[in-house]
């Protein structure tokens, strides 16, 4: 049977209907979470009590004196990719979707090192930014002589695109390195912390992501900071000079309450040089590729594709 677009439509806005209704079920939680509810929170995200699967393809490793990371290694490796976890940075693990990553692993023919970076609240920013950071370096210094190559991409998922960028940025303004990393793939990332019009205006839709959930979240990741300071490019990049940064894919569903922070980093990043493949997938939700949906299969086969032909 052929599967239209239509049809992909008519899936996702059904799977988005299943999801706010299951979710309006249950209490709002409202204030920052004490640290027996953030553990609870972690134990049961997107998956209940079980823990990830951990294939025996990943290694465990440290980055010298940086942070850990759970590294894939195909057979034949053509590049390196880092990879940056989701997880509104204080959710989420480098051994969360083990899976997934051999698969970016196997079919792009790729050495996949996904950062294990500090998490908030008990870590607030920077302390993310300055694990991938490193991770980052490790990598410009070690790639050849570890993995036989020097072709590096960078790329994640929320707040895992967020940081890629911000990783980028640090790169060239602390190290004056542009160019190490080839290609950047970002899907549905945050780059305005100060909130962008899609962000404020998306309301109360219990869809993953909403405006009050953004809110909190980027309270738990930069406690203290006001809209006016979360407006640093430090912070956020869509407020950055873009010049010298790569080719990227970036990719946002269009029930996403992010869905400008897209629009716009896309826009700006073209004004600034580098070509940009823009995806903004038709009625997906934030998220969208944690869920066995067709258009996550699609998606998840044009992020592999994407990342095997990007800078070579």
């Amino acid at each position: 049977m052929t599967i239209t677009d239509q049809d992909c439509l008519a899936e996702t806005l059904a799977f988005n209907q299943e999801f706010a209704a299951a979710a309006a079920s249950r209490p709002a939680r409202e204030g920052a979470p004490d640290a027996a509810t953030m553990a609870a929170l972690r134990r049961n995200r997107l998956g209940g009590d079980a823990p990830p699967e951990r294939l025996p393809h990943g290694q465990d490793r440290v980055l010298a004196d940086g942070p850990r990371a759970r590294v894939f290694v195909p057979d034949r490796v053509e590049g390196v990719y880092l990879h940056i976890h989701g997880g509104g940075w204080s959710f989420g693990s480098a051994d969360g979707q083990d899976d997934k990553l051999w698969r970016i692993a196997e079919h792009a023919r790729l050495a996949v090192v996904s950062v294990d970076y500090r998490l908030a609240p008990e870590h607030p920013f920077p302390a993310g930014p300055d694990d991938c950071e490193a991770a980052a370096r490790w990598l410009v210094d070690h790639t050849a002589a570890e993995f036989g190559t020097e072709r590096l991409l960078i790329g994640g998922e929320s707040a895992g695109a967020h940081l890629s960028v911000l990783t980028l940025l640090r790169l060239r303004d602390r190290h004056g390195i542009t160019g190490a990393f080839r290609a950047a793939h970002l899907m549905f990332g945050p780059y305005d912390l100060s909130m962008t019009p899609s962000q404020r205006s998306f309301g109360a839709k219990r869809l993953l992501s909403n405006t009050d959930s953004l809110r909190r979240t980027y309270e738990l990741f930069t406690p203290g900071m006001g809209a006016e300071q979360r407006r640093d490019p430090e912070v956020s990049p869509l407020f950055a000079d873009l010049s010298g940064m790569p080719p990227a894919r970036m990719v946002v569903g269009s029930e996403d309450p992010l869905l400008d922070d897209s629009l716009f980093l896309a826009q700006r990043w073209q004004a600034a040089g580098a070509p940009v493949e823009l995806g903004v997938v038709a009625g997906a939700m934030h998220g969208f590729t944690l869920f066995p949906l067709t258009v996550t299969e699609r998606e998840l086969r044009r992020e592999r594709e994407f990342l095997a032909a990007a800078g070579r």
